[in-house]
């Protein structure tokens, strides 16, 4: 989403680079360019008079440390006022008697329905227990739409169809989950392709219903500086506690999730990373700070790591390694890991000074190559994964038919595999094996 605002910034920072002493001059001309920057990537322009003041201000005062360059004195500035900027870290404020009623309200298209399963799998995963509620009356896909999504997840959901009003949807829903032992309740509210009465009317009479011990914006990043001003609607009728931007992997400018904050003065909770259940990232303004100034997100990286990573399955690639014995088999097993973690680009996105290769890499491409891997390893016998060796032309090409591929692809991965192999058989070897390397990597 920040690739335009990463590239614009970065490029600042080489020219700046070049300077041996920081001036006033150099300073008001590096704030020019972020100024700028920062309108095309759609933020608020009182956001960024703001932000361009508190960094002018601290850049040509007192605090420049003489043991930095000019460039890193300026990054480590801008880098903590885009902190301060996105506020506070997200956190659900939980307080009180159960069950805890969780509000989910937006526009049509934000992907709010999807947003409550996803919240939903997070509260679950974090030991609580979570009723979903449909309350969208007026979009009858809407509550088809979480049942299945509850089916999939093996996570309740509570309705009535479309003809009870939705505050009595609601306040049923809360009155099951205390029956039946549900500590959270997370609403799916209906939604309009705009901000209108009626709608903010019967968010209103919900809001009294169940009282919500918080009340979240559903907002579409995409929509740029639009979802500010949605963001400032809602708030103003029904009360916002925080934000769950969405659609933050897409191809937005950005400036929303800088401006929305900024404005409203409510603090952004989570970023929808994606369209699986899954794809739900809790906000860390130094994390996504780290991101649009290029500079990675190594914690985000590891947690999605010891989340996909199975700790058995490393243990047993481990000794595998040091034993020489790595196979096709464990390749495969490998790569459906990694792909559990989400896109190669936005992996590579979060490893320092790999922003420019992510950006690179078309998420169809690499999808489409890993699914071609993965038929070309199943295509084979499992005593061809465990011994390459035996793939003589005729094996190949029933492999290659198998998987839909060609002979050529066949013998690439194999050709690959083999370098994988070699230098998996010198990891084995080194001092400390896989835990030796994750050390160095640490």
């Amino acid at each position: 989403m920040f690739e335009n605002l990463t590239d614009k910034l970065q490029a600042v920072f080489r020219r700046l680079g070049k300077r041996g002493i920081l001036r006033e001059a150099d300073v008001d001309e590096v704030l020019r360019e972020i100024r700028l920057a920062l309108l095309e990537a759609d933020v608020h322009y009182k956001v960024v008079k703001d932000f361009v003041s508190r960094v002018r201000e601290r850049a040509v005062g007192v605090e420049i440390t003489k043991s930095l360059s000019p460039a890193q004195q300026v990054v480590k500035i801008v880098h903590e006022e885009l902190v301060e900027t996105l506020g506070e870290p997200g956190r659900l404020e939980l307080k009180g008697p159960a069950p805890y009623v969780i509000m989910l309200v937006g526009l049509q298209g934000s992907g709010k329905t999807t947003t409550v399963a996803k919240l939903s799998r997070y509260l679950k995963r974090g030991s609580h227990l979570p009723l979903m509620v449909a309350s969208d009356t007026y979009r009858p896909a809407a509550i088809m739409q979480l049942e299945v999504l509850g089916r999939q997840l093996e996570l309740p959901v509570h309705s009535e169809g479309q003809h009870v009003s939705p505050p009595r949807i609601c306040a049923n829903g809360v009155l099951e989950a205390r029956r039946r032992g549900y500590d959270v309740v997370v609403l799916d509210t209906a939604g309009r392709l705009q901000i209108d009465q009626e709608m903010m009317a019967e968010l209103e009479a919900v809001k009294r219903a169940v009282k919500p011990v918080e009340t979240l914006l559903v907002a579409d990043a995409m929509t740029g500086q639009e979802a500010v001003n949605v963001a400032a609607g809602f708030h103003q009728r029904v009360g916002l506690t925080g934000l769950i931007l969405t659609k933050v992997d897409g191809d937005a400018r950005g400036g929303a999730a800088i401006s929305m904050r900024a404005v409203t003065g409510v603090p952004i909770k989570f970023l929808g990373t994606g369209e699986k259940t899954d794809a739900l990232e809790v906000f860390h303004p130094d994390r996504l700070a780290s991101r649009i100034l290029g500079m990675g997100d190594v914690l985000t990286l590891i947690e999605r790591a010891e989340a996909a990573l199975d700790q058995e399955q490393a243990e047993r690639l481990e000794r595998k390694l040091r034993e020489a014995s790595f196979d096709l088999e464990d390749f495969l097993e490998q790569l459906q890991q990694v792909r559990q973690m989400g896109p190669l680009s936005q992996i590579l996105g979060m490893v320092p000074g790999m922003g420019r290769l992510a950006q690179d890499i078309s998420p169809d491409v690499t999808d489409r190559q890993f699914k071609h891997i993965e038929a070309i390893v199943l295509s084979m016998t499992p005593e061809e994964r465990r011994n390459p060796r035996i793939l003589n032309a005729s094996r190949k090409k029933r492999i290659a038919r198998g998987s839909g591929t060609t002979v050529q692809e066949v013998n690439a991965l194999l050709k690959q595999f083999r370098q994988m192999q070699r230098m998996m058989k010198q990891l084995g070897k080194g001092k400390g094996g896989m835990r030796g390397l994750m050390r160095v990597l640490g």
